[in-house]
């Protein structure tokens, strides 16, 4: 038979039949090579869904709704290409939501910003 060689540093495995690695420092160095690239770009628009986030809620504070300039939005470094979801109303108006912040563009540039129940 055979011997086993782990996926990550080709040495023979001892141990159980279905055994892949031959130690937990393989394991994770093969996962980490593995999903390096996928996990960098969640970790990368997590950051931004985060960042959106804390700056709507900063605008909101205790308020149930603020309208404020765009531009504001915007040079806090809010990024309007990140939303977790829309909410469309009845009025046929479209919220975008980060989470349980959202906002609604309103004429002349302006934000109305609300928080999700």
């Amino acid at each position: 038979m055979d011997k086993k060689l782990c996926l990550e540093c080709h040495k023979p495995i001892k141990g159980r039949a279905d055994k892949r690695f031959c130690d937990d420092a393989c394991r994770n160095a093969y996962n980490n090579r593995l999903n390096g690239d996928q996990n960098n770009t969640i970790r990368n628009i997590n950051y931004i869904l985060r960042k959106n986030r804390r700056i709507l809620q900063a605008f909101l504070g205790k308020e149930k709704l603020v309208k404020i300039p765009l531009e504001k939005l915007q040079k806090e470094g809010f990024k309007f290409d990140y939303q977790t979801h829309l909410l469309h109303t009845s009025k046929g108006q479209s919220y975008v939501f980060v989470y349980e912040y959202g906002y609604l563009l309103l004429e002349h540039n302006v934000c109305l910003i609300v928080k999700q129940k």
